[in-house]
């Protein structure tokens, strides 16, 4: 079983970038999925949220409200995270997690996650 992250990268302040997180070995779309991030020198914080059994809802930081969101695309076994108008405090590594348990209601508890990807950087920089 493997997460992988990516589509990390520089961007300028503004700008946009969109991360994948796939799946290997297991059916995303029967897992709720989280994205993660750590800045240097931070704790790592929950950033985005689909649980699977939130009827399509998902959740997000209040520090990425309105500029995040995230999707699934059950055929491609890959979660995404769109990231719209980015700042510079946005700039950390960004880590997929996928969660076994019935969710309907967003999870940032990192111990309750069964599995992690490798994180991707995102660097937001002019």
């Amino acid at each position: 079983v493997q997460l992988q992250a990516s589509g990390g990268g520089l961007v300028q302040p503004g700008g946009s970038l969109r991360l994948s997180c796939v799946g290997t070995g297991l059916l995303l779309d029967y897992y709720s999925v989280a994205w993660f991030r750590q800045a240097p020198g931070k704790e790592r914080e929950g950033v985005s949220c689909i649980p699977n059994n939130s009827g399509g809802l998902t959740y997000h930081a209040d520090s990425v409200k309105g500029r995040f969101t995230v999707s699934r695309a059950d055929a491609k076994n890959t979660v995404f995270l769109q990231m719209n108008s980015l700042k510079a405090e946005d700039t950390a590594v960004y880590y997929c997690a996928a969660d076994s348990r019935l969710i309907s209601s967003a999870g940032w508890r990192e111990y309750e996650y069964d599995y992690w990807g490798q994180g991707t950087l995102v660097t937001v920089s002019s």
